[in-house]
C-alpha cells in the first residue's frame, strides 16, 4: 500500500510539474493562471481563411480608350479597340464591348457583330494595364447605299460600354464611314 501512495504521489508531481511553469531558482511548479491568448482578435481569426476580395470590374469611371487603326486593304478595314486602366487599383474585364457610332449629328447607324476569335477571357488589368478587343468593318457601299460620295454618315466618334455595365466611355473615331448599314466585327477583349 505504502508503495502505491509513493507512485500516486510521484504521478501527482509530474503532472503538475509537466503543467505548470518551472522556477529554474526555486525550482517549485507554477501553474499557469491564464489561459494563454492569440493576438489575433477573433475577427482577424475568422477572416485569416478567407479568400481574398473580388477584384472590381473595369467600368467607365476608370477606362479610358482609343480606336487604333491596324490594317486595310480591298475594302476592308482592320483595328482595335484598346482599354488602359488608369485607375490605381487592379480591375477585372471578361467579354465583349458595346460599340455605337455617332457624329455631331447624333447616332450614326452601327451593327455590332460578336465575333469569337478571340472569345471571352476573365481579365485582371493593373493599374496602366491594356486591354483590347479586334474591329473589322467594310468600306464598300452595299445594298441601296450610295456609291459616291461616304456610303453612310461618317462618325467623328464611338461610345462603347464595358462589358456588363451601363454607363458607357466615348472615343474618338477618325477611320471614315463604315458602310453595309454600319455593319462592324468585334472581338472579345484580350490582354495587350
Amino acid at each position: 500500500m505504502t508503495r502505491r501512495l509513493i507512485a500516486c504521489g510521484l504521478l501527482v508531481l509530474a503532472s503538475v510539474t509537466a503543467c505548470g511553469d518551472r522556477n529554474a531558482d526555486t525550482g517549485s511548479a507554477a501553474l499557469p493562471t491564464s489561459t494563454p491568448s492569440s493576438s489575433a482578435s477573433p475577427a482577424e481569426a475568422a477572416n485569416s481563411g478567407a479568400a481574398a476580395p473580388a477584384v472590381k470590374r473595369c467600368d467607365s469611371s476608370v477606362l479610358k480608350g482609343q480606336v487604333d487603326p491596324t490594317d486595310a486593304g480591298a475594302g476592308n478595314r482592320y483595328g482595335k479597340f484598346v482599354v488602359t486602366n488608369s485607375s490605381t487599383a487592379p480591375c477585372s474585364l471578361n467579354g465583349y464591348s458595346g460599340f455605337q457610332l455617332e457624329s455631331a449629328a447624333g447616332v450614326v447607324p452601327t451593327k455590332l457583330e460578336r465575333k469569337a476569335d478571340p472569345g471571352p477571357a476573365a481579365l485582371t488589368l493593373a493599374p496602366g494595364g491594356k486591354a483590347s478587343a479586334n474591329l473589322h468593318w467594310g468600306v464598300v457601299p452595299a445594298g441601296g447605299e450610295p456609291v459616291e460620295g461616304p456610303c453612310q454618315p461618317e462618325p467623328s466618334k464611338a461610345t462603347a460600354i464595358p462589358p456588363d455595365e451601363t454607363v458607357p466611355l466615348t472615343v474618338p473615331w477618325t477611320l471614315g464611314p463604315v458602310c453595309s448599314g454600319g455593319r462592324i466585327e468585334i472581338s472579345a477583349f484580350y490582354a495587350s
